[in-house]
């Protein structure tokens, strides 16, 4: 029937209907209306609107909402289900322990300084043997004691040394045996330690030089070091080992409901779940919410970014493991700040400057009145 109405019968028709009435005057009007939209603004500003931000959820929620669409049948590492991490790639800050198991100066070797000889004599005097290690003087000298002085065999072979020792002593000894062997090269001391990864990716190796080592696995590591220490030893080992893990970290990151966010960084050990991350800032602050999530960016930039919500209340309260994921290197554990206690920040920055002004107006206004009354003080009716 409302199809044939014709223009004017429409217009007609919209008159004789009731038309809504306007409320003057009433709470929601007025100065109460104008505090509800500041109030409103406020919270905008606070950060009170919670669209955008990944609230708590399931496992299977958590996998929905995040940013890239997880594999098949894959889930996010957590507790009691737990990966291993891929092997360990070196980068700076990284400390490498070296353990220089076999480190001999390439042929001819040539007796120098600190160098350390394992030294064996028979038929020597009864209160004096020889049988030890001896440290190479400077300037060449062996010491083998007070009742057989010193030899030089510095810059001397191993065989020239032996033969420069068993003459020295047969001038002591009737028929002396001698055996001589290199036990420690001076040289093995710039190797073997703790070796801290550069900010050009070397490390240190003392008078050997340094070493490229970032973005290798320790074991590629170990055959870059030998390949390059086999330049100046012969046939040389060692082994290697990460002593400090400092370049794989994650970070937590509280909001500060307007008093300043705090971020702190933690080494990644391979086993952390957001419940030990939490555990290692003292848990939640009054500033703190009950929301939270990991973000964990992808690697390299290739693909996209991951957002995974975490139900603080059921890990810590029911001892769910659904959504207590295992922390990876790079990790952003983000804990969002306390929405009232934001808006009391921000309340309190816009109301402190009129604070100090009506302060500094009722304090001028008692000054004054002060002086007015001088010189009878402050009680005029006592004179």
């Amino acid at each position: 029937m409302a199809r044939n109405l014709t223009h004017d019968s429409r217009e007609m028709f919209a008159r004789d209907m009731p038309q809504p009435r306007r409320i003057r005057n009433s709470a929601w009007t007025g100065p109460t209306a104008r505090f509800l939209a500041v109030a409103a603004m406020l919270l905008q500003v606070t950060g009170c609107n919670i669209y955008g931000r990944p609230q708590r959820a399931t496992t299977q929620q958590v996998m929905m909402d995040a940013q890239c669409p997880p594999e098949p049948g894959r889930m996010p590492a957590k507790e009691l289900a737990k990966i291993t991490l891929p092997a360990y790639v070196i980068e700076p800050p990284d400390i490498l322990l070296i353990d220089a198991l076999r480190v001999v100066p390439k042929p001819p070797f040539r007796i120098q300084s600190f160098d350390t000889l394992q030294v064996i004599v028979e038929g020597t005097l009864l209160e004096q043997p020889i049988n030890g290690l001896y440290v190479v003087e400077p300037g060449g000298m062996l010491d083998l004691g007070p009742s057989y002085g010193k030899v030089m065999v510095g810059n001397q072979s191993l065989e020239e040394a032996q033969d420069s020792v068993f003459r020295h002593l047969k001038r002591v000894l009737k028929e002396p045996q001698v055996s001589l062997t290199l036990a420690q090269a001076a040289g093995q001391q710039q190797v073997a330690g703790e070796h801290l990864v550069g900010p050009d990716g070397t490390i240190n190796l003392g008078t050997y030089g340094a070493v490229y080592v970032t973005g290798m696995t320790l074991d590629q590591a170990k055959e870059a070091i030998e390949k390059h220490l086999s330049k100046f030893l012969d046939a040389p080992l060692v082994s290697v080992d990460v002593f400090a893990y400092n370049s794989k970290v994650y970070y937590v990151v509280t909001e500060g409901a307007g008093f300043g966010d705090q971020i702190a960084r933690f080494p990644v050990t391979g086993n952390e779940t957001v419940l030990d991350a939490i555990s290692q800032i003292n848990g939640l602050s009054r500033l703190s919410s009950k929301d939270i999530w990991i973000a964990r960016p992808a690697p390299s930039g290739v693909g996209c970014d991951q957002i995974l919500p975490v139900d603080i209340e059921a890990i810590m309260k029911g001892g769910s493991t659904a959504t207590n994921y295992q922390v990876l290197p790079g990790d952003r554990v983000f804990i969002a700040q306390d929405q009232w206690v934001a808006f009391d920040s921000v309340i309190g920055k816009i109301t402190a400057p009129f604070e100090r002004i009506f302060g500094f107006t009722l304090l001028g206004t008692s000054l004054v009145q002060q002086i007015n009354r001088f010189p009878f003080g402050f009680n005029p009716n006592t004179f």
